[in-house]
Parts: structure tokens; sequence; C-alpha cells
């Protein structure tokens, strides 16, 4: 039998047609699972990838040339050897109703009184209450990016995860009834005087077992408290409740202060419909990762003491990620914890991932006439020193790491991007190597008087602009080199210019236009993020309106306004090749774009909270997000899949930055920790401490040497990025099982504290030559 897909929620229609009794039943289960995704019923989230409705190509015509999308999650079941009867068993006839129940509710009238009279039920048997049923559904296929050029990127979409069909939103009115469903897991009959003796017991059992488990052990602490915690509240205990918070709430571990925060405000029945924190426990297992060892004693306990209230919970909201080998210490364990869904599972991070670069085109690099006729002090003519690039050198051959040339499509380099290839080997081959003998020059842009709320800042790779986003919902952009922002001439007196001079870029241009600012309007919200085109004839600004907007710089207008999210955008970045950006913010969801088409080529959906900040890595194929649920993901442009999961920040990540050579990954928290992860491995292998508040950005330099972090506590800090690096020692049973080995060691890396004068340092760049510009807002 087979279901196929009507429209973008995912709603099934059963073919007209007749079926045997033993086929239905065959499928009844897969059918009942499909309700239950939904209703929004589930143990868990699971990534999936989930067709979205064909996309058109911009003339009206579906873009899949007549390809079928949908798929048959479901096929005809074998033939049995004889017709069962009617009703079948009990258990038939539970599933049979709430097959019923879900076409019912889809109003699929015809299929209803098919399958009823298939299988020989009364007609009151529509009314009947089905059973409950959980778990995911399946899939529907996906279409994968194949190469060619750019525009073939646009036909295609595909979306990531089960989650993408209805993005994670704030719960609306219209959502209550699936919100009900979800609380309805807490109804629970049992003594409410019970829980704490459960979980007192279960307390002194793990302070009791040896010191190498007691660290695994413990971690089902809090997910245990939360859980029957929400128990209570839902069956109306609320003295119990309280009383229960507060016992047992000052023995969960700091980094959870902010979620039993809002968990304390839910002291009523009423208070849990739709609480996002919530909704964030009950549909998400909270993944433990615990030694075999470990894990038996847990159970036999359990066992031993017949303890179903919490083995249940156990069974339903958590997942056990059973290792072979020596328990875990408390330090590797807190390094990796703090997430709200707790770490990443062993197999989330087993993806390959290509994080080589891609090999640079062939330019020729000519002759430096001003070099070569350069004097010394003597007046003797310097010798030529021989051109090297030392960023370009590492990508002449192909990195085996490396993706393949073709793997997504990216624009084609026009003459303007050759010549500034030409100009950037230049600056590379005079640029100053950094090391912990010869730091970096640093300057400093302190923006006064910004009464308009500085929110986001951006330079151009060349350093010539930069640009801020206001809370007053403008985009300004500057001029940082004694040449003035102009605008093009308009279109009548462009007809007046000959085209075949030489100097016909100079002419467009409107001197009388000419000023050292340009201020952008169109939003209207506050913009939260900016980012320069690398070509420099662009800029991307997202704004709490829920849009991102692609300015000219030639004209400083608005060309496009993309819609697609549902809330305040966050953050936006463009790649490095240009032409694709990202995008995320508070719905949860992450959103790849093309410049030249209006709706999102990949959505990325998995993140239990908002994303908070964006960044291509230096190859065009991946994009890391940093959400509030402080969370790290990895995730692939060809197909949307997730391909790393990063776990161990205690607070919403707020900065990343991938090192110069891809390998490696940067990312900052209100937690004021940096750490430094492998993307190969998927391991954390490095912390940095020092800040005092909110790592709000950090930026490598130009050869890797250094990296460079800024924060709200006003400082400036330079990191020996090399040496963390050149310390690893990542064996296969490390990568293999994921323990970490972190040393404490920042006092070492830490080359240089640089205090501002009240003033957060919000973003940094490296400019060609290696000088370290920052950038934030005087707050006296």
């Amino acid at each position: 039998m087979m279901f196929f897909s009507n429209d973008q929620s995912g709603s099934l229609i059963l073919p007209r047609r007749r079926f045997p009794i033993f086929s239905l039943l065959a499928h009844a289960h897969f059918i009942s699972k499909m309700a239950a995704v939904q209703s929004g019923v589930g143990d868990g989230v699971e990534e999936k990838d989930i067709k979205t409705e064909p996309p058109t190509d911009g003339f009206g015509n579906n873009a899949n040339d007549g390809r079928v999308l949908s798929s048959s999650p479901g096929s005809s079941a074998p033939a049995a050897s004889g017709k069962p009867a009617a009703g079948g068993t009990p258990e038939d006839q539970q599933t049979l109703l709430a097959v019923l129940q879900f076409l019912k509710k889809n109003k699929l009238t015809e299929s209803v009184e098919i399958l009823r009279r298939e299988a020989g039920l009364p007609e009151d048997a529509q009314d009947a209450k089905g059973a409950d049923s959980s778990g995911s559904g399946g899939a529907a296929g996906s279409v994968d990016l194949e190469g060619g050029d750019a525009s073939a990127l646009l036909s295609r979409v595909t979306v990531s995860s089960s989650a993408a069909a209805q993005a994670p939103t704030k719960v609306a009115a219209e959502d209550q009834p699936d919100v009900n469903v979800v609380l309805s897991a807490y109804s629970q009959q049992g003594d409410p005087a019970l829980y704490e003796v459960y979980y007192s017991g279960l307390k002194r059992f793990i302070e009791t077992v040896l010191d190498c488990h007691r660290a695994e052990l413990s971690q089902v602490f809090y997910p245990l408290f939360v859980h029957m915690y929400l128990e209570l509240v839902y069956n109306n205990h609320e003295n119990e409740a309280k009383a229960f918070f507060e016992k047992f709430s000052g023995d969960q571990e700091c980094y959870y202060e902010d979620d039993l925060r809002v968990l304390s405000s839910l002291t009523k029945k009423e208070h849990m419909r739709g609480n996002e924190t919530l909704l964030d426990f009950r549909t998400s297992k909270f993944v433990l990762r615990i030694s075999r060892d470990s894990y038996q004693l847990l159970k036999r306990h359990l066992q031993e003491r017949q303890n179903n209230q919490i083995w249940n919970i156990i069974q339903e909201h958590l997942y056990i990620d059973i290792f072979d080998g020596m328990p875990r210490s408390k330090s590797q364990i807190d390094a990796m914890s703090g997430s709200l869904a707790g770490e990443a599972k062993r197999e989330a991070n087993k993806a390959k991932v290509y994080y080589g670069l891609l090999k640079e085109p062939e330019i020729e690099l000519p002759l430096d006439d001003e070099d070569e006729e350069a004097e010394n002090e003597e007046g003797k003519p310097k010798k030529k020193k021989p051109k090297k690039d030392s960023m370009g050198s590492k990508s002449k051959k192909q990195d085996p790491n490396a993706p393949s040339q073709n793997r997504i499509p990216l624009p084609e380099l026009k003459d303007s991007d050759k010549l500034d290839k030409i100009m950037y080997m230049k600056e590379a081959t005079k640029r100053i190597r950094l090391g912990t003998d010869n730091l970096p020059s640093i300057c400093f842009y302190s923006f006064l008087n910004a009464y308009q709320g500085l929110t986001a800042v951006d330079f151009t790779d060349d350093s010539s602009l930069i640009a801020g986003g206001f809370a007053d919902s403008t985009v300004r952009v500057w001029s940082v080199t004694p040449k003035k922002l102009r605008k093009v001439k308009s279109a009548a007196d462009l007809n007046l210019i000959d085209k075949e001079s030489d100097d016909v870029l100079e002419r467009i241009m409107d001197e009388k236009t000419a000023s050292e600012s340009k201020i952008l309007y169109g939003h209207s919200g506050p913009v939260y993020g900016i980012s320069f085109s690398p070509d420099r004839n662009y800029l991307l600004s997202s704004s709490e309106d829920g849009t991102v907007r692609l300015w000219s710089l030639q004209t400083f207008t608005c060309l496009v306004g993309y819609k697609g999210h549902n809330y305040p955008v966050w953050d936006t970045q463009f790649s490095p090749y240009g032409y694709y950006f990202v995008s995320g913010g508070h719905d949860r969801v992450a959103r790849l774009w093309a410049t030249d088409h209006y709706q999102p080529l990949r959505m990325f959906s998995g993140h239990l909270a908002d994303i908070t900040c964006t960044r291509f890595h230096p190859n065009s194929n991946y994009v890391a997000t940093g959400s509030s649920d402080r969370t790290i993901r990895l995730w692939d442009v060809l197909n949307g899949n997730c391909v790393r999961i990063f776990t161990g920040h205690k607070g919403p990540i707020h900065a990343l930055a991938f090192s110069p050579n891809g390998k490696f990954l940067a990312s900052g928290a209100t937690d004021g920790r940096v750490l430094l992860w492998d993307i190969g491995h998927g391991l954390m292998v490095g912390e940095l401490k020092g800040h005092a508040d909110t790592v709000y950005s950090l930026r490598f330099s130009r050869d890797g040497e250094l990296l460079a972090s800024g924060s709200m506590d006003n400082t400036v800090r330079l990191w020996d990025a090399m040496k963390a690096f050149d310390d690893l020692e990542t064996d296969d049973f490390t990568a293999a099982t994921g323990h970490v080995h972190l040393q404490d060691n920042s006092q070492e890396l830490l080359l240089g504290t640089y205090m501002t004068k009240s003033t957060p340092v919000i973003h940094l760049h490296f400019t060609r030559r290696n000088l370290l510009l920052a950038a934030g807002a005087y707050n006296p």
C-alpha cells in the first residue's frame, strides 16, 4: 500500500481503491506512527530529510521538471496465508481505531468508510478513542545538490530534520491541542509523597557507589529532577512540587541555574501550556553518556528496589549512550555538559567532513614595479625577494581532506574578482608573521554618541569599509580610507558616458554624492546582523522584522528583501565565495539563500532554541550555527544534514570562527570561555579561560598563528592558537569514545590582554597584513 504526501504539511491521502484487510493491518502500525508525528507526539527528535513543496523556477513552472518528489515510506505487505477475522486481535482492533481516528481528523471520509467496511467495524467505532501512539515517522526522500553552475542549485530544496515541516517556533494559540497531548504524558495516579522518597533513595545509592562510577551516575539527577517536578505540577500537587523543588534544586549543577529559574516559575498546570523550556524537555530525549559498568549498576539497583517510577522516566525521556571502557572522570563529564538536551550522541559526529580548502585558481602575480625600483637607506637598489603566498601556497595542490571543486556549484570568478585576488596576493607578500614574540598592532574604532544603539559591526575583507547596524532600524556605512563613498550616476547621465574609455568605472560615479558615510533605511526593527560580500558590492542586514535585506553599495539602496523567517533574525553571513548566504534567528531554523532567489535553498532545523550566530566554513561546503540551547551544529550545504554537534558551553553561544586551514573551530559564549574544536574528529581540543563576560567576537589571524577574542568585559585578548593546536594528541581511543583530556593551560596560551576605554568589543577583523581592527560603542 502506498501513501502519498499531497502538500507541505505532510497530510496523507489513501488511493481510491479497495485493500484487503491483511494489508491494512500490516500498515496500521506505520499509519499510527505517522499520526503521532502529525500530533507532535514522540519520545525524541530525530534528524530526517523531509521534502517541502516543489520550488518553481521563477516563471511559475515546476523547477523539478515533472519529477515526483514524494516517496513511499511504506510498501505493500507480503501476502498473508489467510485473511484474518474482522477486527483481528484486541491489539489489532485498538490499532485500527487509532487509524480511524487519524483519518477522520484529516477529513478523509471516503478512506474511513473503506477501512470500516474492510475491517467489519460498526459505524460507532469511528468515534471510539484510539490507542496512544508514539515514535517518529519515516522521512520522505531528498533531492541532493549536483555539480554544475550555481543556478542549478535554485531548483532543489531540501529541509533537514523532522522538525523542518513545522519549524519550532513559539507556541501559538492554535498549537494548544498538540501541547495538551505532550503534557498528557505527565498524567500519573501515584502517591505524590513517593516522588521525594524515590529521588532520595536514588541519591543515597549514587553517593555510596565507588568514586569511579559516582560522577557518571550523577548525570541522571538533573533530567530526573525536571521530569519528576513536572509530573507533580501537572497532576496538581502544587505543595508537593514546591517542597520537592526546594529540597533538591540546590543539588543540581551550577550551569543549569538559568533553566532551574525558568522551571521554578511553573507552579501550576496552567503555566505549563506554551512554555518553550517544557516542550524542549518533553519532545527531545536528554542524552547521557555512561560506561557499561555504571549503567549496569544503575539498572540493577532500580530493578532490585522495583523503582518503576524512575525507570519509566529513564526509558521514556532519557537516551543512555553506553560505551565500553573505563568510566569518565568528573572533569571530563563537566567539559561536555551544559546543553539543554545533554551531550551529543557519539554517532552524531561520525560523518565524514571535508574540512580542507579548495584549490585556488591559477592567477599570475605580476611584478611590483615599485618594489623593483625601491632603494634602501644606503641608496642601493633592493634585492627582489621571491614572491610567496603563505596562505595560498597550501592550496596550490588539492588537499586530500578537501571536497571536490564541483561538490556544490560556486560562482565563476569575474575579471574584477581576479584583480582582487592579485591585490590580495600582493598584500600577502607584505604580511607580518605573527607569533609569541611578534604580536599585532590593534586599531580600535569607537562609536561615540551611539544613542541609536550599536548592535552589529562588519569590515570588508580589504578593510576599506566599515558598517554598523543600529537599534533604530538603520544601517550606516563608513569609508575608513580617504576615498569617499559615491553613488552611481542616474540612467540619463550614464547614457552620455563613453563606455569604451579606460576610466569608465570612475566616470559612472557621481562626485556630487560623495560623502564619508551613508545611511540605509528600510528595516522596521532593530538590525542585529550585517555582512559585506567578498567583492564589496553588496551588504546584508538582518533585523527584528524577520527579514534579511540585500543592499547595493553602488546605489546605496535595497535590492531585495528576503522573507522566510517567522521571528527576529539574529545573524546573517555571506559565503567566502559570495552568492550564498546564511541566516538564523528566533525560529530556531537556519536558512541557506542565494542572492538571486527569493526562497531559501536549505533549511537547517535541529536546534532547541534561538540561533544566535552563523558562520561559513572557508571552503563554503559547511555552515556552523551557534544557539541559545548551548550547542554548536555543523551543517552540510550539499544535503542539509547535521554532521557535527558540539556541546560544552554553559551559556548561549554568540561567536564562531573557523581557522584559516578549515580544520578547527573556535566558539565563544556568555560563560566567558572560548572553546576550540577539531572538526575532523568532532572533539573539543581546548578551553581558553580569562574573559569575565560574554565573548561576542572571535577571529583568527590570516596565517592562523593567533586567535583574538573580544568581550563585553571591555578587553581584547590574544591567544597562541598554533601552540594550542600543536599540543594535540588525538589518538584512536579518544576519537572513538569522545573522551577529552583538556589541559588547564589558558595562562600559557594567553599572549596579551588589552583594555578598552569603557567600550565593549563586538567585532574583530584582521587586515590582509595582519593588523587587528576592533570595534564597539563607547559606554561611559
